[in-house]
């Protein structure tokens, strides 16, 4: 990649404290690209999507439907239709993911039920012909937590599934989703473990025991789920959004 210097820089659309780009962070600072990071759940103003040459959208644990009890979510769906029409290049995370599909006018909904845990990620045979995503194992471990699904949006590849929900990774241009957290590692999900809400909802879903469970099974899978998701991230950097961000001024 070019200096940094020359390089615009990428917006991270972060939806909660605690749902931070993990892995993809650290990418990120190892590779020294700029960004700017904007926290929509403490009311931070969207900016003019124009500046940056690219887009990470994290997770939350709100609904792409729920414009009433957050109404940045609307803007947002503009924002992302906008860049993305207009070839920004894009990286969706669970919610970023639901953002993206809904934003290019496909429907998102509540799934059969919640997928929570270490769980297999399956790649489609469409992944093998996809840049970013063809070097990755057929079949992965990585962290779910999710309650709702979308439809393919118009154009677009899929590239993942699992056994529980049929969509778990697409592309559509240069956007890319992934429903899955393969940025998690243990460290930040015992941070979740320390969060009343995401222990309430797992102990709902799973028993008391789940949490311990959980972080039980992150910290196991971390030494492959990690590095996978840098060299994941890296190649969407190196192939998507290093051709986007050489400034032309």
């Amino acid at each position: 990649m070019s200096d940094s210097s020359e390089r615009r820089p990428i917006l991270v659309l972060q939806h909660a404290g605690c749902e931070p780009p993990g892995a993809y962070e650290d990418e990120l600072l190892a590779h020294q690209i700029p960004f700017a990071r904007v926290l929509l759940d403490e009311d931070e103003e969207l900016p003019d999507w124009r500046t940056y040459a690219g887009i990470v959208a994290m997770g939350g644990g709100m609904s792409v439907n729920d414009e009433a009890e957050h109404p940045w979510l609307a803007p947002e769906k503009r924002l992302i239709a906008e860049a993305v029409t207009a070839g920004t290049p894009y990286w969706g995370v669970c919610l970023g993911a639901q953002l993206l599909a809904a934003s290019l006018g496909a429907s998102v909904a509540r799934g059969p039920a919640p997928e929570i845990g270490v769980l297999d990620v399956e790649l489609t045979p469409a992944a093998a012909a996809d840049p970013v995503f063809a070097p990755l194992p057929e079949r992965f471990a990585t962290l779910q937590w999710h309650g709702e699904t979308y439809e393919l949006p118009p154009r677009a590849v899929q590239l993942a599934r699992s056994e529980r929900y049929e969509q778990q990774a697409f592309v559509v241009g240069r956007a890319y989703a992934l429903q899955f957290h393969l940025e998690v590692d243990a460290e930040l999900t015992g941070e979740w473990m320390r969060t009343p809400a995401f222990v309430a909802e797992l102990e709902r879903d799973q028993g008391a025991d789940a949490p311990a469970a959980l972080l039980a099974q992150m910290q196991a899978a971390e030494e492959d789920s990690v590095p996978l998701a840098r060299e994941l991230f890296a190649r969407w950097l190196e192939l998507v959004y290093a051709p986007a961000a050489v400034s032309s001024r």
